[in-house]
């Protein structure tokens, strides 16, 4: 996994203070970071660069200077150069001879490298900037940012229009705005660029990650002399919505569960071979999915199941309900909602009332604000990048896709966590490793992204 910060500033500092490296250096390593991405791209002669008048734009500058002797370069700096770094750069355009213009060219390029704000950005763009990253977004070409996409602010939010990049080269470190939900259609695949000098130097301790493929650990058996009870007993609860909890059953099942058990009281329902029909509590359960299809439910009979002694993923209905209350304080739980759930989690526990919108707009201030009260709990908040939050901690989940935007995708996810649980492992390993199973398993589908069916991903994750 990769550290996340907020901001890098202070990570910066201590390389200026520490180690003896000047702004300077470490801007011309951020400008060789993005060099060397476009030495990869193949059939490259024209490239505009569109800069800025702050450290971004300078980065920007710096990164012309590298490219003018190799290929056809138009460099477009957007009003004057403001910051110490901005003017320096200049000066050395200007004794290069390198042309500068002041507005877009009205010309085919094959890359667009975008320095005109980055991180800098702390308030709305103003409609001259707001025309520019449009008409900027309109032309074909492949397309960078250098740091993070112009008009996306430190929340992750675009304000209102962002540079819409093929590839973001992020300077140091991942920052959290490049990993909101509604900054994925902007950055592209996000890349790191060296400033000078290695990661364990350069970084610090934070309580942000960025999960990655090989975080993934499977459940893979190693114990030769076993049998079915050695891999836990899932106990799925049924409601009005019976599909949910046979495709949750089915998933935790194919992820190693050696049992898996339906408690309900319709006689009437199909189950594959695999999977038991119950309808009492089995002694030797060992975790419990409750919530997806529960519908309307009968308090007593949900609560005396919620106060067993086990593991447990709790989703959709249940979240809409206060009786989830009583296990907030409990521990090895983990509680799954997507926006709209998790607003209203958020106002049963009289921590904030507010819609989805304004949720996705602040979802790791949310999350915080939840983990903080509820350090106990372990959160996934469901989105394009799922949150994964326990205590101070939080882990981010990139690689989700618009495949996975179907229904039946969340039983899915609780049927994977609630087998990781019911095989021993605790509430935060189990949301991490359920979470990559999901996203990773989607990645194997191997058909259009608007065709994937629930079974889809549960067929997949057996290729992991």
């Amino acid at each position: 996994m990769k550290k996340v910060y907020k901001s890098v500033e202070s990570l910066d500092k201590r390389c200026y203070e520490k180690y003896g490296l000047s702004e300077d250096l470490l801007q011309e390593h951020a400008a060789l970071g993005i060099y060397e991405h476009i030495q990869t791209l193949s059939d490259i002669t024209n490239i505009l660069v569109v800069c800025g008048g702050g450290n971004n734009g300078a980065d920007g500058m710096a990164l012309a200077r590298l490219l003018d002797c190799n290929y056809k370069v138009t460099l477009c700096v957007l009003g004057e150069p403001k910051s110490p770094m901005a003017k320096i750069q200049y000066q050395r355009l200007q004794k290069l001879g390198i042309e500068v213009c002041t507005t877009l060219p009205n010309q085919d390029f094959d890359v667009i490298v975008d320095a005109i704000f980055g991180s800098g950005l702390n308030k709305e763009l103003n409609d001259f900037y707001i025309h520019t990253i449009d008409t900027l977004n309109t032309k074909k070409a492949h397309k960078i940012s250098c740091d993070i996409p112009s008009g996306i602010d430190i929340k992750g939010n675009p304000s209102p229009v962002a540079f819409k990049a093929d590839t973001t080269i992020a300077m140091g470190a991942l920052k959290l705005s490049l990993l909101s939900d509604l900054a994925k259609d902007y950055t592209g695949d996000i890349k790191i660029a060296n400033l000078g000098l290695g990661d364990t130097k350069y970084e610090e301790s934070t309580n942000f990650y960025c999960l990655e493929e090989k975080d993934l650990n499977l459940p893979i058996r190693t114990k030769k002399s076993s049998h079915k009870g050695d891999f836990g007993h899932i106990l799925v609860v049924a409601g009005e919505k019976i599909g949910a909890s046979v495709l949750a059953g089915d998933a935790g099942f194919a992820l190693g569960a050696g049992l898996v058990s339906v408690l309900t009281h319709d006689d009437r329902l199909a189950l594959p071979h695999h999977i038991m029909h119950t309808h009492h509590i089995p002694h030797n359960i060992t975790s419990i999915a409750i919530g997806m299809g529960l519908g309307n439910f009968e308090k007593d009979e949900i609560k005396k199941i919620l106060t067993l002694d086990v593991p447990k993923v709790c989703d959709a209905d249940l979240l809409h309900s206060d009786i989830i209350l009583d296990i907030l304080e409990a521990e090895n739980i983990v509680l799954t909602p997507h926006p709209k759930e998790f607003t209203s989690l958020l106002k049963i526990c009289d921590i904030a009332d507010i819609d989805a919108k304004t949720l996705q707009e602040n979802r790791f201030f949310y999350a915080e604000l939840f983990c903080r009260k509820y350090p106990n709990i372990t959160l996934v908040l469901k989105g394009a990048n799922t949150i994964i939050a326990q205590n101070d901690k939080m882990y981010i989940n990139p690689h989700g896709s618009s495949i996975l935007s179907q229904g039946g995708s969340g039983d899915v996810l609780s049927g994977f966590i609630a087998s990781y649980l019911a095989q021993g492992y605790d509430a935060l390993q189990s949301a991490i490793n359920g979470s990559l199973a999901l996203t990773l398993s989607a990645k194997t589908y191997p058909y259009n992204n608007y065709s994937l069916k629930p079974q889809d991903l549960i067929e997949g994750v057996r290729k992991l």
